[in-house]
């Protein structure tokens, strides 16, 4: 089974609009069609990020950000980065290349492509969510 890393970004977008992060979170991840990777780290900014108040205002956003947390928090494998890296410009996002380190994921999903201008580190393959969508040719 293929592993996935999921930048927080795209679980926030998921919850926000029906586009390619939706899809990947609830029609492939969340469907078990992949193995979520996770470290408590990562775990953490995802509570901090979706339940922040701003997006309290959006429909039904903080008790679909619940479910998703709880079925991640259940059916993801958590890693324990064993490395400390400083590449990404943005500090925080570097515990998602530590974990890929650990883990070995096959995938590193991201909407950012600001701090993110490298499509590899070391075996992960770094996409887009339309990017990873068309990859797996569920267009």
């Amino acid at each position: 089974m293929q592993k996935v890393i999921l930048d927080t970004n795209v679980i926030v977008s998921a919850l926000i609009q029906k586009s390619f992060p939706h899809y990947i979170v609830f029609d492939y991840v969340l469907d078990g069609q992949v193995q979520l990777c996770l470290s408590e780290a990562l775990l953490d900014e995802y509570h901090d990020v979706l339940l922040r108040p701003k997006f309290a205002r959006i429909n039904n956003f903080e008790s679909n950000a619940e479910i998703v947390l709880n079925r991640f928090a259940k059916t993801a494998v958590f890693y324990e980065p064993q490395i400390r890296l400083d590449i990404i410009k943005d500090k925080s996002d570097n515990k998602l290349l530590e974990l890929a380190d650990e883990c070995k994921a096959d995938f590193l999903i991201t909407g950012n492509s600001v701090d993110f201008v490298f499509s590899y580190y070391k075996g992960t393959k770094i996409l887009s969510p339309h990017s990873f969508w068309d990859y797996i040719g569920r267009t």
